[in-house]
C-alpha cells in the first residue's frame, strides 16, 4: 500500500463504491468527509488503516491543501442535485472543482479524476447542467491533464431514482410521467463507474480526456418506471405530466428544502433536465476505451428493490403489472 489517493465526496453514493474499488486494489485512502464520524460505514472496506477518514471542507484553501498533502492522485466526486446556500451548483460544481484543481497541480499531484455528468454544458438550460459544464471548464484551467467522467442516470443499492419511485409506488395511485416520459436515460452501475474512475485515476493514456458512461441499453423514463412496477410487483396508473405543470409543483416540492436539511421530492431545475435526453453521444469515449464491460440494469436493480414488494423477497414475479 504505498500509493495514497485523496477523494473528495467519499461518503456519498459514488464515494463508497469508489473507495471499496480503491482499497481492492491496495491504495491508501484518504476520505474526506464533512462529517467524517458518519461515514465510518467506509472503513470496512479496506484493512486496518488503509482507509483514513478525513474532515475537510471544499470550500476552503487550507482544508484542501491539507487533504492534498502526499497524495499521489486525486478524485473530485462532490456533487448536489439541488444547490442552495453554501451548498450552490456554482460552489459545489464550479469553485469547488476550480479549488482542487489549483492545490492539485500545487502539490504535485501525479493524476486527477473529476466526476461530471451527462449533458454538462455552459450554455444548457437547467442550472445544475451550466455549472457541471461550467465546471469542466474551472477545472481543466487549473489542471489540464485531468481525466473527466461523464456518467448517465446511475443505479445501485443506495440510488435516488429507482428507490425513490418504488417508494412513492408504495403510498401513492398513481406515477407522474414527466413530459409524457420520453426523457431516454442510459442507466449505468455505479460500481462500474467506480472502476472507470480507478482505471483512469491508474492509466496515463487517460489523462486530459473526457469519457461518457452509459449503461448498455438506452431505456424511456416511462419504460424505467415500468420496470420498477414489475420488479416491485405493484400496478399503479402512469399519467403524463407536462413540463409546465411539473414545474409548478416542483416550485413548491423544493420550497421546504430551502429551511430544512431534507431532499425535496421534485425541483423546477430537475424538471428542465428532463428536457434532454441524458445518453451517451456519438463519437465519445466511453467504457470501451477503459476496458470495462458495464452491467445491465436488470442484472442488478432486482437484488435491491424486492423489499418495496408487498411480500418482500416472498413476493412471486409473474408479469409485468404496469400500466
Amino acid at each position: 500500500m504505498s500509493k495514497l489517493v485523496t477523494v473528495f465526496g467519499a461518503a456519498g453514493f459514488v464515494g463508497r463504491h469508489t473507495v471499496r474499488a480503491l482499497a481492492k486494489e491496495g491504495w491508501r485512502i484518504r476520505a474526506v468527509c464533512r462529517h467524517p464520524n458518519l461515514a465510518n460505514y467506509l472503513q470496512p472496506a479496506g484493512t486496518v488503516g488503509q482507509i483514513h477518514l478525513f474532515k475537510g471542507n471544499v470550500h476552503d484553501d487550507e482544508s484542501v491543501a491539507q487533504a492534498l498533502n502526499g497524495a499521489d492522485t486525486a478524485i473530485n466526486l462532490t456533487g448536489v442535485l439541488f444547490g442552495h446556500g453554501e451548498q450552490s451548483f456554482e460552489a459545489i460544481h464550479v469553485d469547488a472543482a476550480r479549488r482542487i484543481g489549483r492545490l492539485a497541480r500545487e502539490a504535485g499531484v501525479k493524476s486527477l479524476v473529476h466526476i461530471s455528468a451527462i449533458g454538462a454544458d455552459p450554455n444548457a438550460e437547467a442550472h445544475y447542467a451550466q455549472s457541471k459544464g461550467d465546471g469542466e471548464i474551472a477545472l481543466r484551467e487549473e489542471y489540464p491533464d485531468a481525466a473527466i467522467l461523464r456518467p448517465s442516470l446511475m443505479f445501485g443499492p443506495e440510488d435516488a431514482f429507482f428507490n425513490k419511485f418504488a417508494a412513492l409506488a408504495r403510498i401513492s395511485p398513481v406515477l407522474p410521467l414527466i413530459g409524457g416520459g420520453h426523457t431516454k436515460f442510459q442507466p449505468v452501475f455505479v460500481a462500474d463507474v467506480a472502476a472507470a474512475i480507478l482505471r483512469a485515476a491508474s492509466d496515463p493514456d487517460a489523462r486530459g480526456k473526457t469519457y461518457e458512461l452509459g449503461g448498455p441499453t438506452v431505456y424511456t423514463f416511462k419504460e424505467l418506471l415500468q420496470f420498477i412496477l414489475h420488479e416491485t410487483a405493484r400496478k399503479r396508473l402512469l399519467v403524463p405530466w407536462p413540463f409546465f405543470l411539473a414545474s409548478i409543483n416542483g416550485f413548491f416540492l423544493q420550497m421546504p428544502s430551502l429551511i430544512l436539511p431534507i431532499a425535496p421530492l421534485l425541483t423546477v431545475d430537475q424538471v428542465r433536465l428532463l428536457r434532454t435526453d441524458n445518453v451517451v453521444n456519438n463519437g465519445a469515449l466511453t467504457f470501451a476505451e477503459l476496458g470495462i464491460v458495464p452491467d445491465a440494469m436488470e442484472a442488478v436493480v432486482p437484488s435491491y428493490l424486492w423489499r418495496f414488494r408487498p411480500r418482500g423477497q416472498f413476493q412471486e414475479i409473474v408479469k409485468a403489472v404496469s400500466e
